[in-house]
């Protein structure tokens, strides 16, 4: 039933703005509606937790020029969890491995700040075909994000 409604709302869609936008640089692959699952073990100011777990729904795009993942929780609204050009030097705190079984994100929250503990994973639960793969300039990514990318993660208000 949540499926229903989300695809009904249009929860996990790219917005209008934006898959225009991937459409100019050339769409590899699209996928909407994808089911994420967040796992977060550790500490941020705010939040201290041990196998948190939460469900989310988002899109996969992968362009001739980057990967992007979005997560969404309302209608047309949909913030980039990652967007990394396929061309950057690949390092950072943000670990990525685009796979035949979707695609995950890893971060040691220290990395991000050492007021942070533990890990935090994404993953994307989309069958990507092996000539989608194939295509693709890197299956490995690597990216740095600020702290209010963990915070916002982990769903833990920041006001810095």
């Amino acid at each position: 039933m949540a499926i229903l409604l989300r695809r009904l709302f249009g929860i996990g869609k790219l917005p209008r703005a934006m898959r225009e936008e991937f459409e100019s640089e050339g769409i590899i692959y699209l996928a909407e509606y994808v089911a994420v699952s967040r796992r977060f073990s550790g500490k941020v100011p705010g939040l201290r937790a041990s196998g948190g777990f939460a469900s989310y729904v988002g899109s996969v795009v992968f362009t001739s020029q980057r990967a992007v993942a979005t997560l969404s929780s309302v209608p047309k609204v949909a913030g980039r969890a990652m967007d990394v050009p396929w061309s950057d030097r690949q390092e950072g705190a943000v670990k990525v491995e685009i796979s035949s079984t979707g695609v995950t994100l890893d971060v040691d929250v220290a990395d991000v700040d050492p007021k942070f503990s533990g890990h935090l994973s994404l993953t994307y639960k989309v069958a990507i075909p092996a000539d989608v793969l194939s295509r693709l300039p890197a299956t490995h990514l690597a990216f740095d994000v600020p702290p209010e990318y963990v915070y916002r993660a982990v769903g833990v208000p920041h006001n810095p």
